[in-house]
């Protein structure tokens, strides 16, 4: 499965591989931001293996660990550029000796100091798509990234952008720009967000899916009682901003939510992984799910989904009813 990434010209694989958890612990003072500890070798071996099951799209941040994402990106694509499309991110200023985040800065500056460092991390000259994480940055103060952004790509520094955020009004603001393609957001089938999909439409930009397995909760692998470790950001510390997992444990309504609609998502042998993702491929021609991947085994059952393809027309609109929900959500 192919799609496009919005009106870039670019085509890229239907699912990208989401690459935070691989850049390992990272915190914004004692809040822990990553997904626990990480084996650099398996990590590099899930990269390798989601490209060899005909994955393209690789999404990642400086903030990921603090650049040591991005550096395992650089390196295991090093000999193949060309045949990958990589999309980072920046805003958020990071100290890679103590792997804290330790503030924002979106100033003409800054974005530019911050695409030289991870061009160096990622071993490139190029960025595919460069994308703004401050999530809910002033819209008034946005004109200042954007018009940076086209800058850049008429420098070659990079050849698009997007802007990693939940608000339809700041998507489209970016999308009024020349080289914007996509916007990133939060989408799955338990957390829909129709009004950015309907910017995607308009604008023909890509929907670029963070959270697609809502951070592993539609796996089905974390049950009531299963603790995640403190330094996981779903663990017993997580932000505030955190619905998946509550004190640690998976949010138990979620879990109800996906328990009545398991047999649809798990239909023509999928897993439920695969079906959480083929909902998404069935919400929009727009979208391109991230799942995040860190073993190879996560890899294979993730590039798995792709041979299936979309829910069909009839399970969407099943689902949509179970879960209350208009159809046209």
């Amino acid at each position: 499965m192919k799609r496009q990434l919005g009106r870039s010209g670019i085509e890229v694989s239907s699912m990208g591989m989401g690459c935070w958890a691989i850049g390992g612990p990272f915190w914004a003072g004692e809040t822990p931001l990553g997904w626990g500890e990480v084996d650099d070798t398996e990590s590099t071996r899930a990269l390798l293996k989601a490209f060899e099951l005909g994955v393209t799209f690789f999404d990642t941040a400086d903030a990921y660990g603090t650049g040591h994402s991005e550096k395992l990106i650089g390196e295991a694509f090093r000999t193949m550029r060309d045949q990958v499309v990589i999309a980072t991110k920046f805003g958020n200023i990071i100290d890679e000796e103590s792997k804290q985040l330790v503030g924002s800065d979106a100033t003409p500056e800054y974005i530019r100091a911050a695409c030289e460092a991870s061009l160096r991390r990622l071993q490139t000259d190029y960025i595919d798509l460069y994308q703004f994480h401050l999530n809910d940055y002033p819209i008034e103060q946005a004109e200042d990234v954007r018009e940076t952004l086209e800058a850049l790509v008429q420098e070659g520094k990079i050849r698009h952008y997007a802007w990693s955020t939940d608000f339809p009004a700041r998507a489209a603001f970016f999308a009024e720009g020349a080289h914007c393609t996509a916007v990133q957001h939060q989408l799955n089938v338990i957390e829909t967000n129709p009004e950015m999909l309907a910017v995607c439409e308009a604008n023909n930009i890509a929907s670029i899916n963070r959270g697609p397995l809502a951070m592993g909760l539609l796996s089905g692998k974390y049950q009531i009682g299963k603790k995640l470790a403190d330094d996981d950001i779903r663990g017993m510390k997580s932000p505030d901003w955190l619905a998946y997992f509550l004190d640690g444990e998976a949010n138990p309504q979620m879990l109800g939510q996906l328990a009545s609609i398991r047999e649809i998502l798990t239909s023509n042998g999928r897993s439920l992984v695969q079906g959480a993702l083929a909902w998404i491929w069935g919400s929009s021609s727009k979208t391109i799910p991230i799942p995040g991947i860190r073993t190879v085994e996560q890899a294979v059952e993730n590039c798995g989904a792709m041979a299936h393809g979309p829910l069909q027309p009839e399970q969407m609109a099943e689902i949509e009813n179970i879960l209350g929900r208009s159809v046209e959500a």
